[in-house]
């Protein structure tokens, strides 16, 4: 009798695996952009990238927060963040609505804004896996990477020269209005 057991838990554990590789192998599963996600994928994924960052711990930021970090901190998203996650006041980019995941939108509602920069700084460093978020670790130096990385943990207390920076046109009080208190 329990020989039976194994050997139907056996052939139902081999037809399941098969089931899965015959609908991924066939073209079924979801490739495109605009396809829908999978079952589960999104809770999946971010319960994955939260435990990845818990385990890594929540160092301290080894730059301050301050002028010169910021406008750093400031140019580096422009120059290699913007193109996915836009500027303040501008439309969302279009190569961020035709990626899957879309790339977050970081200055309105939720976003990187509200996060600690350690959690950020993981995110920078190591990118995150099927979404199109790279790792920089290889283009920015650990220093840059802090400094984007208190940049956008603290943009609402974001220092004239970085405002002038992203709102070149703009009065420093008229972009102050344009960047959003993260929520809380």
């Amino acid at each position: 009798m329990f020989k039976i057991f194994v050997v139907g838990m056996l052939v139902g554990v081999l037809l399941f695996v098969g089931g899965i590789y015959f609908y991924v192998a066939s073209g079924m599963a979801p490739a495109a952009t605009a396809d829908p996600p999978l079952p589960f994928e999104k809770k999946i994924a971010s319960k994955s990238l939260k435990a990845h960052i818990a385990s890594a711990g929540n160092p301290q930021p080894p730059v301050p927060a301050d002028e010169p970090n910021m406008l750093a901190g400031a140019k580096i998203y422009k120059d290699d963040c913007a193109v996915c996650h836009g500027l303040p006041n501008q439309p969302t980019p279009a190569i961020a609505d035709n990626m899957f995941p879309r790339a977050p939108y970081l200055w309105k509602c939720k976003g990187v804004t509200d996060d600690p920069a350690a959690e950020t700084y993981w995110k920078v460093a190591n990118g995150i896996r099927l979404t199109g978020m790279p790792s920089f670790k290889g283009e920015l130096n650990d220093t840059q990477q802090w400094q984007v990385s208190q940049f956008l943990a603290h943009a609402d207390q974001m220092p004239d020269s970085a405002r002038r920076l992203l709102f070149p046109d703009a009065v420093p009080a008229a972009a102050a209005a344009m960047v959003p208190a993260p929520a809380k």
